[in-house]
C-alpha cells in the first residue's frame, strides 16, 4: 500500500515537459512562461475539473448569499478546479469560496477600506463587517469536520497574517522596502498561510500533527507558498506599481537590478523553490504511517504539487491583473 502511495507521488513529480504554454495576448503573467521550460512540474497545463461549471455556480451562489462579489472573469473557481481536478467538486468549490473570501480581504486591506481590527473580529467570532459574516459561514462548514488541533493551527496562521499585514502597513507608512532576508517569511504570512491548512478539510482528511510539524512537511508547505506568492508578485507587478512588498521590487532595490534583471532573478528563485518542493516530498516519512493515513497525506501533498501550475494557468487567463 505504501508503495502505491509513493508511486502516486512519483507520477506527480515526474510530469514530462511538453511544449511551453501558448502565450495569451498581453497578460502580465507571460513573464512567468520561461518556468514552463525549466521546471518539469510546470510544463504541462493542468487538467480542468469536469464539473467546473457546477463549481462556478456554487461559488456565485455562496458569494451572493454572503454579500461578496464573485467576478467570473477573475475565475477563482478555475484555479480551484485545476488544483483539485482529481478530487470531487465539493472540495474544489469549498476551496474556491475560501479564495474568493481571501482575495476580498486582500483587496480591502490594500484599499484601506478594511481595518486590521477585522482580524480580531474573525478570531473572536464577531460579525460586524461583511467579511466577518462570510468568514463565519465558511468556518462553520470547514471546521466541523476537523480536530481542535487543526482549528488551533488555523487560528495561529490567521494571526500570522494579521501581524504580517500590520508590518506591511508600518513599512508603507515609513517608506521602507523590506530586505531580501526578511521578505520571504513576511510574504508567506501575508498571502494567507491558512490556505495550505484548508486543503485538508476540503479533501476531508487531516495530516497527523507530528507529521505536520516535521521538517520535510514544513519545507514542502513553505516552498509551495513561496512559489505561488512569488509567481503572484511577478504577475501583479505591472498593476501594483508603488507597492514595495513585491519580490521583484525588493530584488531590484537591494541588488541594484533593473526590472528585467530583477524579474529574471525572481524566476531563478521560483525554479529553485519548485525543486525544493520535490525534494521535500521525497523525504516525507510515509513508511511511518498506517496505509489509510499514508493515502490521506499523499492526497494533500499531491494537491500542493499541483498548485504551482494550477496557479500559473489561472494567472494567464484571469482578468485580475490585466
Amino acid at each position: 500500500m505504501i508503495a502505491t502511495v509513493r508511486s502516486a507521488l512519483r507520477s506527480v513529480l515526474g510530469w514530462k515537459p511538453l511544449l511551453p504554454a501558448p502565450r495569451r495576448g498581453g497578460s502580465p503573467a507571460e513573464a512567468l512562461l520561461p518556468l514552463t521550460e525549466r521546471v518539469p512540474a510546470m510544463a504541462t497545463t493542468c487538467r480542468m475539473h469536469p464539473s467546473v461549471y457546477a463549481i462556478e455556480a456554487a461559488v456565485i451562489d455562496w458569494a451572493r448569499r454572503t454579500g461578496l462579489n464573485a467576478d467570473p472573469g477573475v475565475g477563482f473557481h478555475r484555479m480551484a478546479g485545476r488544483a483539485f481536478a482529481e478530487f470531487d467538486a465539493a472540495a474544489a468549490a469549498l476551496f474556491a469560496q475560501w479564495l474568493t473570501w481571501l482575495f476580498h480581504l486582500d483587496d480591502e486591506l490594500d484599499e484601506g477600506s478594511c481595518p486590521l481590527s477585522v482580524f480580531q473580529g474573525l478570531l473572536e467570532g464577531a460579525s460586524d463587517h461583511p467579511l466577518e459574516a462570510a468568514f463565519a459561514d465558511l468556518w462553520r462548514v470547514t471546521s466541523a469536520r476537523m480536530s481542535d488541533q487543526w482549528r488551533a493551527r488555523f487560528a495561529v496562521n490567521l494571526k500570522r497574517q494579521h501581524d504580517a499585514c500590520r508590518t506591511e502597513a508600518e513599512n508603507r507608512a515609513a517608506g521602507r522596502v523590506p530586505s531580501l532576508a526578511e521578505y520571504p517569511s513576511l510574504r508567506r504570512a501575508t498571502v494567507g498561510p491558512y490556505l495550505y491548512d484548508l486543503v485538508e478539510p476540503c479533501l476531508r482528511v487531516e495530516v497527523p500533527p507530528w507529521l505536520h510539524q516535521s521538517e520535510p512537511w514544513q519545507a514542502l508547505v513553505d516552498a509551495c507558498n513561496d512559489v505561488n506568492a512569488w509567481c503572484n508578485d511577478v504577475a501583479s507587478r505591472p498593476k501594483e506599481r508603488g507597492d514595495t512588498h513585491n519580490l521583484v521590487v525588493v530584488a531590484s532595490h537591494q541588488l541594484r537590478l533593473d526590472e528585467r534583471q530583477a524579474t529574471a532573478w525572481v524566476l531563478d528563485r521560483i525554479a529553485e523553490r519548485c525543486h525544493d518542493m520535490q525534494r521535500a516530498v521525497r523525504r516525507l516519512p510515509l513508511d511511518a504511517l498506517a496505509p489509510k493515513a499514508a493515502r490521506d497525506v499523499s492526497k494533500v501533498a499531491c494537491a500542493y504539487l499541483a498548485a504551482p501550475r494550477a496557479h500559473l494557468d489561472w494567472l494567464l487567463e484571469s482578468t485580475r491583473y490585466t
